[in-house]
């Protein structure tokens, strides 16, 4: 089975379960991400928390809801999909007219087919989503003053906000650290949603599996803005002193492009390696402004805050038709989708662990011929390697680290990381301290 596969087939198993920024979904979904990588530690934090200028809400449980029609027959039915329901939705039971039930029916007018995603968080109401083609057969079918009886069964109550850390330590002792981290706060959504923490557990379980590891690996499962509100006011200073590259995951399951969001200045580690890796992988890929950055990379980039944490998508969050609606289903992704952001990401890692500044052993060129390294035979059509290897060579100064010759010679840092292992059996190069 392929990453991509696995990934797959862990959101499929995810997509129905009802998840909010507080909740049993949500603890749900990571006791199933920890069942996968079980070095996953769940956290809770109480309702009424002071986190920064936030505080952590109350929780919201939902089990049921349905608007029935005069005859007794369900007209909206949570079990079918629960974004019938606007997430953190008071309960209610009690008979409403057409009319008035128009007052609290949320649809998508442009889209006339799908079903929004609509949550009221910080303010206590209620409502029902569907789509404005239903919206208007009700309309067509029922007069104004025909009665509903609507019941949401959901509980809105202190309890708290549940989030999981994996930590997967260095194996050179080394506090330094690469943050990676996602969200688990939407219901039945598969790329808006769970295409980030299923390529998060994969990533993990692949991290776990190296042999040698430079750095540490730090990696979260939150609610958005909320949880990475919460985490940061109890983090951030070690975040501050050992991270020193991070990426945001969110939205990285379909076939579609790349997208890099930079952090606020654009200037970072983080920011360098993901546009290296994007160039040789993907050059097409999107490369949007820190101006419209609307998930929790704009956190992460807060002043006071600034850590250097790019924000990764395939289609941008708000940039592709099917995001946050119904149609964000388990078609929209694919093995092939989430293989190729575990790949990115995965040459991301592998660049920053190999990334330093190197410095040849030896004065001048060296004798390639006798270390095996430049062919015996002259002959027309076999210099592209010897160039490739001259050019690597010519900027290995001290001065530059890996990225920056990657960048400087238009070779990968895959390519450039095997040819450093022939220079390094050889003796030829050194890490500059």
């Amino acid at each position: 089975m392929t990453q991509g596969e696995y990934a797959y087939n862990l959101a499929a198993e995810l997509f129905p379960i009802c998840r909010s920024i507080t909740g049993n979904g949500v603890r749900k979904t990571l006791k199933i991400l920890q069942r996968e990588v079980p070095e996953l530690k769940i956290k809770e934090v109480p309702s009424g928390t002071q986190v920064f200028d936030w505080t952590v809400p109350k929780e919201w449980n939902i089990t049921d809801a349905w608007v029935k029609d005069k005859n007794g027959s369900k007209i909206i039915d949570f079990s079918e999909t629960n974004l019938h329901v606007m997430g953190y939705s008071i309960p209610v039971h009690k008979t409403v007219t057409l009319n008035e039930l128009m007052s609290f029916i949320y649809t998508e007018p442009e889209q006339p087919d799908v079903i929004p995603y609509i949550t009221s968080y910080y303010k206590e109401r209620y409502g029902f989503c569907i789509s404005e083609n239903q919206k208007i057969q009700m309309l067509s079918t029922y007069s104004g003053n025909d009665e509903f009886e609507i019941y949401i069964d959901s509980t809105l109550e202190n309890g708290s906000l549940t989030y999981g850390e994996i930590i997967i330590p260095s194996t050179e002792k080394n506090n330094k650290e690469i943050f990676i981290s996602t969200y688990i706060c939407h219901p039945s959504l598969a790329n808006n949603e769970l295409s980030g923490p299923c390529v998060s557990i994969t990533l993990a379980k692949w991290l776990k599996n190296l042999k040698k590891r430079k750095y540490t690996y730090r990696l979260i499962y939150i609610p958005e803005t909320i949880g990475s509100i919460t985490y940061l006011s109890k983090n951030y200073k070690e975040l501050q002193n050992n991270v020193i590259a991070g990426f945001n995951l969110t939205c990285v399951g379909d076939d579609r492009t790349y997208s890099y969001m930079p952090t606020a200045y654009g200037n970072t580690l983080a920011d360098k390696v993901l546009q290296n890796v994007l160039s040789f992988h993907f050059p097409e890929y999107k490369k949007y402004s820190f101006l419209i950055s609307g998930s929790d990379e704009r956190r992460y980039s807060a002043p006071g805050i600034d850590l250097p944490v790019v924000g990764f998508s395939r289609s941008l969050y708000s940039k592709y038709p099917e995001y946050h609606t119904s149609a964000d289903n388990l078609s929209l992704i694919s093995p092939s989708g989430l293989q190729g952001s575990f790949d990115v990401i995965s040459k991301c890692i592998t660049a920053l662990e190999w990334n330093a500044n190197y410095k040849m052993t030896c004065l001048c060129e060296p004798q390639l011929g006798k270390r095996g390294l430049y062919p015996t035979v002259s002959r027309k059509g076999q210099y592209d390697e010897v160039f490739r290897l001259k050019n690597l060579i010519s900027y290995l100064n001290g001065k530059n680290d890996l990225i920056d010759v990657s960048n400087i010679i238009k070779v990968s840092i895959e390519e450039i990381i095997e040819t450093l292992k022939k220079l390094k059996e050889n003796n030829l190069i050194k890490e500059v301290v």
